[in-house]
């Protein structure tokens, strides 16, 4: 089969697996859900809360707020700069605000 196929071909060991699940009358080859940490959507709320947060305090950080809501820095970060679309505009301690960009 390696021949005609190339690298394409089904290693033998696959060839077992299907075969066997086959005979077991499981007839779809499609992967079933597997067990483990269930993904977090950006869900409305969240985001409400997390502009709720930014509102009460502009000076607040990322960490800050996944500790907060109790989610990952990559959450908070991604509804941070890409749903609400939230940026530092002026990196000076006297004056550190957080914006809304207009892209």
């Amino acid at each position: 089969m390696k021949v005609q196929y190339g690298d394409a071909c089904l290693s033998l060991q696959q060839v077992y697996e299907w075969s066997r699940k086959f005979m077991n009358s499981i007839t779809s080859v499609t992967d079933f859900p597997r067990p483990g940490q269930a993904h977090r959507v950006v869900t409305p709320e969240a985001t409400a809360a997390v502009e709720a947060i930014v509102k009460e305090n502009r000076r607040v950080t990322v960490n800050e707020i996944a500790a907060h809501m109790d989610i990952s820095h990559g959450s908070a970060h991604h509804i941070f700069h890409d749903v609400l679309q939230f940026h530092k505009m002026f990196a000076t301690p006297a004056d550190c605000r957080i914006e809304r960009t207009t892209c």
